[in-house]
């Protein structure tokens, strides 16, 4: 039979800046983690670093880590998925956060699928949505968008188009940037979006130095902080300062 593809979040700052683990991840996400002895990480440095903070019963040295980053060849990822289809049970670990989302993870999670392997989805931190639950925008509609355009002309351009997209759906847009780029992010966010869209800057989620505000753009053009290298998630509500409606929550989420 195949092994488990176990899917293990990280916390969400280095080891020298998160909380222990045990306040951040549950004790069944870390007793998994630490029972494993093959793991698919992006970087092997710094999977290491989170391993060695788990009560592991297998010297580091004696791991098994399989790369797999945003240079992976397509071709690779049957390589890739060999120990589980030899019975292996394997763990697929992001940089941060929850792997397969806005990670290339999530090509190795579908060709899991492809092979009948089961995927098991481990609770942990997740940025996007503990950005949406203290942005105070609409849970019940939302959109992510990974990371917008890089050149500062399109990505005005695709902003202008959330701010559309928000007001015609009545929908917070949520995305990403690298962090050596957030000022300009924010400074493009600034001058393209209108003045009383709603904007949440949420800033190393998790840390103590955490900072998660929502202020209408034209607040923000007064005063801006410093984010440049900080993980932040930013979300875009188009409807007005007004406060978004939110329905019932019966459903399970």
């Amino acid at each position: 039979m195949a092994g488990i593809l176990y899917l293990i979040p990280t916390p969400l700052g280095d080891s020298g800046t998160h909380s222990p683990l045990s306040q951040v991840l549950p004790e069944e996400t870390r007793r998994i983690a630490a029972g494993l002895t093959t793991f698919i990480v992006e970087q092997a440095k710094t999977a290491r670093a989170f391993l060695k903070q788990l009560p592991s019963a297998t010297p580091i040295q004696q791991l098994t880590l399989l790369e797999l980053n945003e240079h992976t060849p397509a071709s690779a990822l049957e390589t890739l998925i060999a120990p589980l289809l030899a019975g292996l049970d394997v763990g697929l670990i992001s940089e941060a956060g929850c792997p397969a989302v806005a990670d290339p993870g999530a090509n190795l999670v579908r060709l899991a699928h492809q092979h009948g392997i089961r995927v098991r989805p481990l609770t942990g931190p997740s940025s996007i949505l503990l950005a949406l639950m203290g942005s105070g925008l609409v849970g019940q509609r939302f959109a992510f968008h990974g990371y917008l355009p890089a050149k500062s002309d399109a990505r005005a351009s695709a902003l202008r188009e959330l701010e559309r997209m928000s007001r015609k759906d009545d929908a917070a847009q949520v995305f990403i940037e690298t962090p050596y780029r957030n000022q300009a992010m924010l400074d493009t966010i600034l001058a393209a979006c209108q003045p009383d869209t709603l904007l949440t800057l949420a800033c190393d989620l998790t840390l103590d130095s955490e900072y998660l505000v929502t202020l209408p753009v034209s607040a923000w053009r007064k005063r801006q902080p410093d984010i440049q290298k900080r993980p932040t998630v930013f979300l875009l509500y188009a409807q007005g300062s007004a406060i978004p409606a939110q329905n019932g929550s019966r459903a399970r989420k």
